[in-house]
């Protein structure tokens, strides 16, 4: 099932797992993880650390991912690397079987996380094929199926598969919000404490209050503006912009999350649009960036394949720096779009999209990629230390 032969539809012996895609393609494989079928977006992710914080990551909401690292599950899995308490993605797809963990962190195998998460898993397939596939023809909509008898209905996965809407025009931040107002103070992870760290037990001094609204946030985001000194509110994504201002904050974190920012913009964007004119500092990230622009009155589109991995490098316009960074988005900003007063300050060196832009009349900027990494590079972190100095700066005035 390795084979580098085309998707046939013919079952091939001691398969227990299959992918069917939208145009008929069909590849074979050997279930790992949660029994059953699963229908979404098929993307693929070229980081080669940090599967469970890929897996974890709610901006994988509504799509199955393709590992095209081959060694997946190798390091096992521990509770300090989520990205979230719940996993929002439909399935994953691995080349190799999932072999003994070894690593001293490790406290649970992936194939039994996977069942604990009802998280559908395929192993076996030719990735390389199925992530050229994804390159040359664009994401697909597929169904992903474990049955240990190793009994499929084609015609009915491949019409799942056809029938699925989609992520255009699909609001998934609603589905990975938290529900109700929280404080966090866990900070980064060190060698040192060999763990995380926490503001109120180590007795840190906060300097700033940022309200983050949650739009599928990953918990490294606030992890790192703990680190850098804020006491962090986070609010739902459906927060109005008068319940974000009674927590009297500093400044805004938009953040990362899932689906179209057309459909989340419809409730959110009014909102962003009466956060930017109160003049208090604003961050966004991912997702956040995406729906910044649209208060700005910009317009996002979808790509045809998205950047997702932890090696993608990035130029700073304003510095001429380069950072590798991480990414996990599948819309992008378009830059003819952008009003005079934005100006773009990031762009991927891959494919030229915008990465970041600035206002200029405003103290408000954001990144389409994600400087808090979990997994992958740490170049971009001085992010966070900007949005801090845009704080400090309001404050001194």
């Amino acid at each position: 099932m390795n084979s580098t032969a085309a998707p046939t539809s013919q079952k091939p012996a001691g398969a227990t797992a299959v992918l069917v895609l939208g145009d008929g393609s069909v590849f074979w494989g050997r279930g790992v993880g949660a029994v059953g079928s699963n229908v979404g977006e098929v993307c693929f992710n070229t980081s080669i650390t940090g599967y469970q914080e890929v897996m974890t990551d709610p901006s994988y909401a509504g799509q199955i991912i393709t590992f095209t690292f081959p060694h997946i599950g190798n390091v096992g899995t521990n509770p300090d690397d989520l990205e979230a308490t719940t996993v929002a993605a439909r399935g994953c797809i691995i080349r190799d079987d999932i072999t003994e963990p070894s690593n001293y962190r490790s406290v649970q195998h992936l194939d039994a996380w996977l069942k604990s998460n009802n998280l559908i898993g395929l192993a076996g397939l030719d990735t390389r094929r199925l992530t050229r596939h994804i390159r040359d023809k664009g994401a697909p909509n597929g169904v992903i199926c474990h049955d240990p008898k190793g009994e499929f209905d084609l015609a009915d996965l491949l019409a799942r598969a056809k029938a699925w809407p989609g992520l255009d025009g699909m609001d998934l931040a609603k589905d990975v919000t938290c529900r109700q107002t929280y404080t966090w103070s866990q900070t980064r992870w060190t060698e040192k404490l060999q763990g995380h760290g926490d503001l109120v037990k180590d007795g840190r001094k906060t300097d700033f209050h940022v309200v983050a609204v949650d739009y599928g946030a990953k918990r490294n985001i606030l992890r790192c503006l703990a680190d850098a000194g804020c006491k962090v509110t986070v609010v739902p994504a459906t927060a109005t912009s008068e319940e974000i201002l009674r927590h009297k904050p500093d400044g805004v974190f938009l953040s990362n999350g899932p689906g179209d920012p057309a459909a989340t913009g419809v409730y959110a964007v009014p909102v962003i649009k009466e956060l930017i004119a109160t003049g208090k500092p604003i961050f966004g990230i991912c997702l956040g960036h995406q729906l910044l622009s649209l208060a700005f009155g910009a317009k996002t589109y979808k790509l045809a394949m998205g950047h997702r991995g932890a090696n993608q490098p990035v130029k700073d316009l304003e510095t001429g720096k380069v950072e590798i960074t991480s990414q996990n988005h599948g819309f992008c900003v378009d830059r003819a779009t952008l009003p005079k007063n934005v100006v773009e300050t990031h762009k991927s060196l891959f494919d030229g999209i915008i990465e970041g832009m600035r206002a200029t009349d405003k103290p408000v900027f954001s990144v389409q990629y994600h400087p808090e990494a979990s997994p992958g590079p740490q170049d971009s972190h001085y992010l966070f230390h900007r949005f801090t100095k845009l704080m400090a700066d309001q404050k001194k005035a």
